[in-house]
């Protein structure tokens, strides 16, 4: 008699979930992912507190930004990454509706659970749903508004996108200030969308009414000492360079002088390296010199002699931006000033903010660059601010570049899942029943919005579908009354752009999680000592 033993392809260590088992550890991390964030949906979404480990332990974040909750909070299943890696690329490309596409995706997943214990097959669950997609999308697109022909009518677009987009955030209280901030800095861009020439420079102190839009550019720096501190018609050279005392840069090696006057000797040459450096640069004609890197005692002496107003230690992110709006270039090397781009502006001046002194780079090449400076009583107050703000800008330019809005306060999810189930009525076969499916997972966003705000969900959302059924294509949720109410009245809109990337994103998400059958765990590498050698 042959004893038959199980064949072990995988080596050692190595771990293999199949069949249902892989697609409930599937299921059960990407709905844990929706049930960790979907508390901060909507206008009265709470926050959550983000306290860190290890090296940075001790630093706490306050935030209802699904991104940020998701990028701070490390996960080891591989469902729950997928959906985290979904909700930042729908924040790299529309800023705004990272909780929305992240819950979306897990109650899509949470529906198709329920159908897979029915014994339907997952194929026939992601053909429902591509119909369902398509029906959806097609619906979202018939009632899209383009009013970008008509000046007034699209700044109010961009000023009701930005007051919605606020309204979940922490700037909801001041909405109307920072909406007309965000509006005001975007059409600047003049439909360039270039977001780097909005700066948001973060100053604790004051209170969130003391935020402003300020026509310019700040630098949070000071000139050198005995240096002009007021440039005007400025010429300005952009380097990253070094600017201590060039040093003899070999390391290891060993100077031996016999006597103190040979030390003199190395100090007075290394002086006249740097000299020399200092006289190449002022070659250039330029009035403000702002280097990427530190400018030694020294070298900042010759600059004051110069009469050139010489700034040190402008971070990458500050210096980059500087040489885009200036319409500069930044140099390295300084031995052919004809090829250099100096940047230009019409005066530099020093501002204070708060106890703070700041340099103002007023009439700059690129004339659209502007600062918004933001105050708040502490830095989490003020870290938030600017992550919520910066979704409103993400979003006002993405509208810019593709102009039609759409309604919000659950308004188009309730028309797409009205246009699905009328889609599915006429369906035969067992995706209709996918299709129902995605239209029940559409309606828990209006759903869970009611319940964040402690409302009667299922009344409202009963309402809310009856209400578009019957063909009244602008009825929302109002949070302020709890209540369904005319969204157009109320000047409830979102861009069409982030509604149709919720809506693809999630969809394509919950479908390759829904694809998965077998989960294969590699064996770590373990590395081994060679011991026949020493």
């Amino acid at each position: 008699m042959v004893s038959l033993n199980p064949v072990r392809v995988l080596k050692n260590e190595a771990e293999e979930e199949k069949g249902e088992i892989a697609r409930l550890s599937s299921f059960v991390g990407a709905i844990a992912i929706g049930d960790l964030v979907k508390s901060t949906l909507g206008p009265k979404g709470m926050d959550k507190i983000l306290v860190s480990m290890g090296r940075n332990a001790g630093d706490v974040q306050v935030t209802n930004d699904g991104a940020t909750i998701l990028k701070s909070v490390g996960v080891d299943n591989p469902a729950a990454k997928i959906l985290v890696n979904m909700s930042r690329v729908q924040d790299d490309e529309v800023g705004d509706g990272t909780t929305s596409v992240t819950v979306f995706a897990s109650e899509l997943l949470r529906e198709a659970e329920k159908l897979i214990e029915q014994k339907m097959h997952p194929q026939t669950i992601i053909g429902g749903w591509r119909k369902a997609v398509d029906v959806a999308r097609a619906a979202l697109e018939q009632v899209a508004k383009d009013n970008s022909a008509n000046a007034e009518a699209f700044r109010e677009d961009l000023l009701n996108i930005a007051r919605t987009t606020l309204s979940s955030k922490i700037l909801s209280q001041h909405k109307e200030l920072f909406a007309k901030l965000a509006v005001d800095a975007v059409l600047r861009l003049k439909g360039s969308g270039e977001l780097s020439a909005i700066q948001l420079i973060k100053k604790s102190g004051g209170c969130l009414e003391d935020s402003f839009l300020d026509e310019g550019f700040l630098l949070d720096k000071k000139p050198g000492v005995h240096q002009p501190k007021r440039v005007e018609n400025a010429k300005i050279l952009i380097a990253n360079t070094p600017m201590d005392t060039d040093k003899i840069k070999v390391f290891g090696s060993t100077i031996k002088v016999d006597s103190m006057a040979k030390i003199a000797d190395l100090e007075m040459a290394e002086k006249e390296k740097m000299k020399d450096k200092v006289n190449k640069i002022l070659s250039h004609n330029c009035t403000v010199f702002i280097n990427r890197q530190l400018i030694y005692n020294y070298p900042e002496q010759l600059f004051a002699d110069a009469g050139v107003m010489a700034i040190e230690h402008a971070d990458f992110d500050g210096i980059e931006r500087l040489a885009l709006v200036t319409g500069g270039e930044i140099v390295s090397t300084f031995d052919n000033p004809n090829l250099v781009k100096l940047g230009h502006c019409d005066l530099i001046e020093q501002v204070m903010i708060g106890e703070d002194t700041l340099l103002r780079f007023s009439g700059v090449a690129l004339g659209e660059a502007c600062t918004i400076v933001i105050r708040g009583a502490t830095q989490q107050i003020v870290d938030e601010a600017d992550r919520s703000l910066h979704d409103a800008l993400c979003v006002l330019t993405a509208t810019v570049r593709e102009s039609r809005v759409v309604y919000g306060g659950g308004c188009s999810e309730a028309l797409m899942a009205c246009a699905v189930l009328k889609k599915a009525s006429e369906t035969p076969g067992k995706e209709a029943v996918a299709m129902e499916s995605f239209a029940r997972a559409l309606l828990q966003l209006p759903t869970i919005i009611a319940d964040n705000a402690g409302y009667d969900s299922a009344q409202l959302v009963s309402e809310l579908r009856a209400g578009h059924m019957k063909g009244d294509h602008t009825l929302g949720l109002n949070m302020d009354e709890g209540k369904v109410a005319c969204m157009k009245k109320l000047g409830i809109t979102e861009s069409f752009v982030v509604k149709r990337q919720v809506l693809m994103s999630a969809s394509e998400a919950a479908e390759m999680i829904l694809r998965v059958d077998n989960i294969l765990k590699s064996a770590p590498r373990k590395r081994t000592a060679d011991r026949g050698h020493c």
